[in-house]
């Protein structure tokens, strides 16, 4: 199984997934996330605001934001190789990535990630 890595843009905490004004597609992705590690998968996450030593000690990271920039992220590694930018990938290229072969059912939550209750 390869590893999966994903360097996102400067978060406010490790998943983003905080505060008032949460990004949907952080919540959906954490989600995704972490029915991937639920089925074996490989995943590492690296925050620019936190880690930044981890963009710069990655050839591939380092050179990818000094062409691109860090408006380019998040950045997806797969086996040390760049599979996505500028995006987050949905569960079913995750279950790709990650050679899951059970069947992938993309759940997508209509409100907010806490039921507007402040658990976030």
């Amino acid at each position: 199984m390869k590893l999966i890595q994903v360097f996102d843009p400067a978060l406010c905490c490790s998943t983003g997934v905080c505060g008032v004004d949460v990004d949907q597609q952080l919540v959906d992705f954490s989600a995704d996330m972490n029915w991937a590690k639920e089925q074996g998968a490989q995943i590492e996450r690296f925050n620019l605001a936190q880690q930044p030593t981890a963009f710069a000690e990655n050839a591939v990271v380092k050179g990818f934001l000094e062409r691109s920039g860090a408006e380019a992220l998040p950045l997806i590694l797969v086996g040390g190789e760049v599979a996505l930018a500028g995006r987050y990938p949905t569960r079913s290229e995750l279950a790709r990535w990650a050679g899951i072969s059970k069947p992938v059912i993309e759940i997508k939550p209509e409100g907010g990630c806490c039921s507007g209750s402040s658990c976030c």
